[in-house]
Formats: C-alpha cells, sequence, structure tokens
C-alpha cells in the first residue's frame, strides 16, 4: 500500500541511476519512509540526460537533487519499521557474480 503524499495514496517517480551515490541516498530514504516508488533510469552519459536525482511527486511536481528531495521528504512521519530498514543498509551485500 502506498504512502499517503499529496492527501491521497500515490507513489513517485525517482529519475535516478544505480550508480549515483545521491540517487541511493534518496532511495534508502524513500524505503525507510516506506513510500513506494517507480525507478527511471537515465542514461550514463552526463550530455544524454538530466541533473539526478530528480523526484516526481503523485501531484506532478518536479524536485531536482538529493538536498531539495531529502528536505521534501521531511514532511512524511516515519513508520516504525524505519529504524530496521536503516539498519539493513548498513549490511553487506552478497556480490551477484554469474
Amino acid at each position: 500500500m502506498g504512502a499517503r503524499l499529496g492527501g491521497k495514496t500515490g507513489f513517485v517517480e525517482l529519475y535516478q541511476a544505480e550508480w549515483c551515490p545521491h540517487s541511493h541516498n534518496v532511495r534508502q530514504r524513500l524505503t525507510e519512509l516506506g513510500i513506494d516508488f517507480m525507478a527511471r533510469q537515465v542514461p550514463a552519459d552526463p550530455d544524454e540526460r538530466m541533473e539526478i536525482p530528480v523526484l516526481v511527486t503523485d501531484e506532478g511536481d518536479r524536485i531536482q537533487g538529493e538536498d531539495d528531495i531529502l528536505a521534501y521528504l521531511d514532511r512524511f512521519a516515519e513508520p516504525t519499521d524505519a529504524g530496521e530498514h536503516r539498519e539493513k543498509s548498513k549490511e553487506k551485500v552478497e556480490s551477484f557474480d554469474a
């Protein structure tokens, strides 16, 4: 079930890249808050993409940059398991080498 965003249940879109540490921080915060999101990948070449991360809210507002996105997300209350998500994020993830 999605989090309450803008007075309704919905999800957000996050334009991001897995290799981007700023995108990682935003994904982590969205997970801690229990906010459903659709990850949109962007080209690796900076000449072919916008500055990332960019969050598009359920109301269509675009918020660009980690600091502004995290400030926007501060308005949402943390669920009771937010701390557990934070702790799990510190655990080492096994490699997925083939």
